[in-house]
């Protein structure tokens, strides 16, 4: 009898599926989601498979079938149709100023901006890059954009036991920092 691995510590759907893994299909609500609505807010404990989920995510929204072979999710979804994601998170490192947020924010947009072939004002603030890029790449593409926001909450976290930075990073120095990506 073949055993298949755990996937513990593993975030990534791509590595579960070409890897072997056990992998519990959650395609069915994936799709379902999809289908259903527009925006959401996930919110579950820490290490209950949120940022694998969106990876599941990306993976279809990509358009990647061979990865959905033999799920729910395969004989259901037009793999012809691609739509462009962007990915932004927060998971990596440790951030403990406004100034480094910033940074990290600035970093993921010009990091997807690359990845997608499209451009913004690097000079222009957040929101206005952040806007560049989603109004580029819905010309690029043709289709809608696709936006997965990951670990949003992890620079309040942080900083949790010091109230000002944690309110600064939740706030921004003008009231905008996270709630540009947070729902």
């Amino acid at each position: 009898m073949h055993r298949r691995k755990l996937p513990i510590g593993i975030q990534t759907f791509r590595e579960i599926r070409t890897e072997d893994f056990y992998y519990v299909d959650k395609t069915p609500h994936a799709l379902r989601l999809i289908e259903g609505g527009k925006y959401y807010f996930l919110s579950r404990p820490r290490r209950f498979g949120k940022s694998l989920f969106l990876d599941t995510l990306a993976e279809i929204f990509a358009g990647n079938e061979p990865l959905f072979r033999g799920l729910f999710i395969h004989d259901k979804w037009d793999w012809e149709k691609k739509y462009p994601v962007i990915r932004i998170s927060f998971a990596e490192g440790r951030i403990e100023s406004r100034a480094e947020l910033d940074r990290r924010i600035r970093k993921v947009l010009l990091d997807n901006k690359r990845l997608l072939g499209v451009d913004c004002d690097d000079d222009s603030d957040i929101p206005g890059c952040f806007s560049d890029i989603l109004a580029g790449v819905h010309r690029k593409f043709g289709e809608r954009v696709v936006v997965l926001v990951d670990e949003y909450d992890k620079p309040i976290l942080d900083n949790i036991t010091n109230s000002e930075i944690a309110r600064t990073m939740r706030d921004g120095q003008n009231g905008q920092a996270l709630a540009n990506f947070g729902p």
